[in-house]
């Protein structure tokens, strides 16, 4: 089943690419602001001298502001257009990382992660939306993975660029030089970015109140394609996610014994395996509609079955070539937490796009946030055994699978509905 072409569909082109490119930049940057501190981790706890917990909370506070926004952001991108809310975003997550290349105590350098989170959470969301104004439906599948191959893009310039800046210059340099990426693209979205081509403007909504806010979230939430989306996008990105973010190279350097190049280059792995699952992803689901759901089950297997042989290896470390199995595969949840959106979509109309992909961004960011903590605690508690604390995330996979299947069917017939629905709509437009 593909994408209807709906009434007043934008036409797509050159120039929906070239606007739609300044808006994903924002995006890559706000990914590789996100992503340093995953690099950094290690160098971190030696600068603020804490603990596991401590350095986990670092993330955790990100995270929590980042899915505490969605549905704020969501409603913000509606009602005020994605150019204002992108260059709000821009603003914040470069003030928060030029605070964290300054600060001297872990308290500010706490607050600077929270500023660069609230920006963040601004950006993804605001570039899904930019592209349902400038390119057709049908495109919205490969639209939002390429959106997620940038970022991505953005996590291998963090792994790749600023680790070696990190070690090469140190701390403040390296994230100090960084923040000047988010001053070119806050001019550029400034002086080139338009929120819809001519022709296509939203129609205006005569109240903004609190009853609109409310309106919007609940009829958002009643569909269930929106619960479904949320389910999708917390039972696949969080494995990933957790391992990039900020636990992947004190796993493979202390529980696995590796250099901290090796690990570094695994992450890289992680990134590159990402990227191209992405462009495979897009490209099935653009033309396969009905592959989303067994491309999320099959990914969320693969995925717990590589972290179940990693972690229950019988030898004290795991070989090479299991680690670069696990790294390819990790590379699949970004991809697969993308279907959320393609789920959102197609059960929301497009007024309510942005509250409703507010709404499923939340899903990841909340599971990822959880595991954060309790591999942070559990590492703590059990004198960094890693085996113990890394198997929290069979526990949040079990429950994510479970809400999965729940919705499923309720999704896929009021997806149908939709579809019929929107076509009926299309013949009676007139010429």
């Amino acid at each position: 089943m593909n994408n209807a072409t709906l009434p007043g569909d934008p036409p797509g082109g050159r120039r929906a690419i070239a606007v739609w490119s300044i808006g994903v930049s924002v995006y890559f940057v706000a990914v590789i602001f996100r992503t340093s501190l995953g690099v950094a981790g290690l160098d971190a706890a030696d600068r603020f001298r804490v603990n596991a917990s401590a350095l986990s909370t670092f993330s955790i506070l990100q995270l929590l502001v980042y899915a505490g926004m969605q549905i704020p952001v969501g409603l913000l991108v509606d009602r005020l257009g994605t150019k204002k809310v992108l260059a709000m975003g821009a603003v914040l997550f470069t003030v928060g990382q030029l605070g964290f290349a300054f600060s001297p105590t872990y308290g500010m350098a706490l607050a600077s992660r929270a500023l660069l989170g609230c920006g963040d959470a601004m950006t993804f969301i605001s570039v899904l939306r930019l592209g349902t104004r400038w390119f057709p439906a049908r495109r919205g599948p490969l639209v939002a993975q390429l959106a997620g191959l940038v970022g991505m893009a953005g996590n291998l310039v963090s792994t790749l660029v600023l680790a070696r800046l990190l070690h090469g210059i140190g701390w403040t340099p390296a994230f100090a030089g960084s923040a000047l990426s988010g001053v070119v693209v806050l001019v550029l979205l400034l002086l080139f970015l338009k929120d819809h081509p001519e022709g296509h403007e939203p129609a205006p909504f005569p109240h903004r109140g609190s009853a609109y806010v409310r309106r919007q979230i609940a009829a958002s939430w009643r569909e269930p394609g929106t619960r479904l989306g949320l389910w999708v996008h917390f039972t696949t990105q969080f494995p990933a996610m957790v391992f990039l973010l900020l636990w992947g190279l004190p796993f493979l350097v202390e529980a696995q014994g590796l250099s901290r190049a090796t690990a570094g280059e695994l992450l890289t792995l992680v990134v590159l395996s990402n990227m191209v699952v992405g462009l495979v992803y897009g490209q099935i689901i653009a033309r396969h509609h009905g592959a989303r759901l067994p491309l999320v089950l099959g990914t969320v297997g693969a995925t717990a079955l590589a972290w179940a042989a990693t972690l229950a290896y019988p030898a004290e470390r795991a070989p090479m070539w299991l680690l670069l199995v696990l790294c390819t595969v990790l590379g699949g949840c970004g991809p697969a937490s993308m279907i959320g959106f393609d789920f959102a979509r197609p059960a929301n109309p497009l007024e309510r796009q942005g509250t409703a992909s507010g709404i499923t961004n939340m899903g990841g960011f909340i599971a990822s946030m959880t595991t954060l903590f309790v591999i942070g605690v559990l590492l703590d508690a059990t004198d960094d055994d890693y085996t113990v604390a890394f198997s929290v995330m069979f526990v949040l996979q079990a429950l994510g699978v479970s809400q999965i299947l729940r919705l499923r069917r309720r999704a896929a017939r009021r997806e149908r509905e939709r579809l019929v629905a929107s076509r009926v709509e299309t013949v009676h437009v007139p010429a």
